[in-house]
């Protein structure tokens, strides 16, 4: 009769604790629905105001790609009319010589001396491109020495027998009415070839010298007073264009406070020597 008894209180007991754990449970599942419908209703509202935000934004993409793609296609359109202002150069000189302290140099430019150097010294890595602008003495000997060779309707050679390779190689082309010629030689005996040749000689040492000074005053104000010696020494031996040219710019080194003293001093007397000259 004792287990009996025994057996009927823990049969109890056991029923007691599937109740409790049945309701738990329905009250754990009614909480995970509140929550899943707090939740969907939560994400619904965020959807419907990215999906304003889109449509707001398409038009003003749509508008600056417009924008972008018609300014491209003027700056398309705009270069070839930048390059045929670039292309009206007429005469043209090229001398070459690796060893040279200046290894290439480019001269070219049209009827009324406007054009354009390019410089390559043998311890640059790139050329440098700088404009210039011919006197009218300069251009009218440049123009004779063209013409005495009646350069665009000769055949003629103008290189020597023997080759001079070291001294460097000069080429000169012009690109007149339609008609194109070009003529290589490394030294000739030809006197008016020889007469352009150096005459483009000194125009390339007249600019090379302008754009060693401009660099001096930039970057190497120490250095101007040896290029000022140098130049004396080019004029002396008529070996400039045009040193009235110059006259401007000697003026500016004289009143050029970061240059040294003597070579302002140095500028100033060039200046007198050359006008004296005229």
């Amino acid at each position: 009769m004792r287990l009996s008894k025994f057996s009927k209180i823990v049969f109890l007991f056991l029923i007691l604790a599937l109740t409790f754990s049945a309701s738990a449970q329905a009250k754990r599942k009614t909480v995970k629905k509140k929550t899943v419908k707090k939740t969907s209703t939560a994400q619904t509202k965020p959807v419907e105001t990215d999906v304003v935000e889109v449509k707001k934004n398409t038009r003003p993409a749509s508008e600056t790609l417009e924008t972008s793609q018609t300014n491209e296609t003027v700056k398309t359109n705009a270069r070839p009319n930048e390059k045929a202002k670039e292309n009206k150069s007429v005469y043209f000189y090229q001398f070459e010589q690796p060893k040279f302290v200046v290894s290439k140099l480019n001269i070219e430019h049209d009827e009324n001396g406007k054009g354009k150097i390019v410089i390559l010294k043998k311890d640059f890595g790139e050329p440098e491109t700088d404009p210039i602008q011919l006197s009218v003495v300069t251009l009218e000997r440049v123009k004779a020495a063209w013409n005495a060779l009646n350069f665009l309707d000769s055949t003629e050679d103008y290189q020597y027998e023997k080759d001079y390779s070291h001294m460097g190689a000069m080429t000169f082309t012009m690109k007149k009415d339609g008609k194109s010629r070009e003529s290589k030689f490394n030294w000739t005996e030809k006197k008016e070839a020889k007469a352009l040749a150096d005459e483009y000689r000194k125009i390339g040492q007249q600019f090379v010298w302008i754009f060693d000074i401009n660099v001096a005053r930039e970057n190497q104000p120490l250095e101007a007073p040896s290029l000022l010696d140098s130049l004396d020494s080019l004029i002396r031996r008529n070996e400039i264009s045009d040193p009235a040219q110059m006259i401007p710019l000697l003026n500016e080194l004289n009143n050029d406070e970061r240059i040294p003293l003597i070579a302002r001093n140095h500028a100033s007397k060039l200046v007198k020597q050359i006008e004296k000259k005229k």
